[in-house]
Order: structure tokens, then sequence, then C-alpha cells
């Protein structure tokens, strides 16, 4: 009776061995699977944020894919002859196609083809149109008959900057007032003076 007890545990043994090796195959093969499942989902998610074009939440109509161009552009908006702060939180990356960053409120940064300035400031909340400058509080600065809202690109004037699309070195002056020639050359200047932060 001893011999067939002693077979009988070995068996037991054995069978728990086999048992316990099964197990872990079937464990690892089930981790195997779960982390080639999550591999597929992050090279899913990296391919589409690549391949990211107008289609992609937030974006712009008619743009490019995100970092199909990446300009700079120096803009002064200037209010009854105070300058608009966009370095102040509230103005920075609104918008991974067209923002200010690091704090600066001078240098636009776009980051697609197609992103025009009205876009920039529909992301930062203001309202902008070729007739008045809106700020966040509802306040409305209009051309009317004692001010206007003037437009410059690089020096020039021009009618409206909404559908305006920057490109590398831009100056851009949006001034609302009652300004001289002289004192809207005096802006002009303080522009030009202004360094891009690229």
């Amino acid at each position: 009776m001893g011999r067939k007890e002693r077979r009988e545990r070995e068996q037991k043994r054995e069978n728990y061995a086999s048992q316990r090796s099964s197990e872990k195959r079937k464990n690892t093969l089930i981790t195997i699977g779960v982390f080639a499942v999550i591999a597929v989902i992050v090279g899913y998610s990296v391919y589409l944020f690549a391949t990211m074009s107008q289609n992609a939440p937030g974006g712009p109509e008619n743009a490019g894919a995100l970092g199909s161009e990446h300009s700079h552009a120096g803009i002064l908006v200037k209010v009854f002859g105070d300058s608009f702060d966009f370095s102040a939180p509230a103005y920075q990356i609104k918008s991974a196609w067209i923002h200010f960053e690091g704090n600066d409120g001078t240098t636009i940064h776009k980051h697609a083809t197609g992103v025009t300035l009205g876009y920039l400031f529909e992301t930062l909340g203001l309202g902008l149109d070729d007739q008045c400058y809106e700020f966040q509080d509802g306040r409305s600065f209009c051309t009317n008959e004692d001010y206007s809202l003037k437009f410059f690109v690089n020096g020039e004037p021009v009618g409206s900057v909404i559908d305006y699309e920057i490109v590398e070195d831009d100056k851009i002056l949006i001034s609302y007032g009652a300004e001289t020639p002289e004192e809207i050359e005096s802006q002009l200047l303080e522009l030009e003076a202004q360094q891009l932060i690229k």
C-alpha cells in the first residue's frame, strides 16, 4: 500500500505542476494580448495626432494639417493709444493652430496653412471685424463719426485683417481712436521695434 500511495502523491504533484505551468502560460499569453491591444491603440492615436488636419476637433475651416507651416508675425493692438496685453494667461495658447505663447503678447505663432487672424481673435474670445473691436467683457470700440478702427499690414493700410493669413515676419497694427498721421506713424515705429520671439 505504501507504493500505491507514493505513486498517487507523485501523480498529484505532476498534475499540480503541469496545471500551474499551464496557468502561467495562459496568464502570460493574456498579458501579451492586453499589451498588444494597448500598443495598437497608442500607435493608432499617435498616427491620428501626427496626421491631424482641419477635421481635427477645434480646427479652423480650410486649415492645413498641424505642422504644415510655422510662421511668426508681430502684432500691436492700440485702443485710444493704450496697448492691448496679449501676454496675460487668458490669451496664451488657446489653439494649437495659431496662438501667443511663452507669456509673450507680441508674436503670433501659426502652425498650419490656411489659418487667419480672424480665427486667432475668435479663439481668444475677442470680437473683431472691419468696424469693431470687442473685449471679452463686451466693451466695443467701433468706427463712428469721432473714432475709427484702422488696420495696417507691414506699414500699409488695409480694410480688414479678419481673412488675412500671416506670413513669416509680418507686422500687424490694429489701432482704434482719432490718431493723427503722426501718431499712427509712431505706432508703426513701435511695432517695427518689437522683436519677434521665435
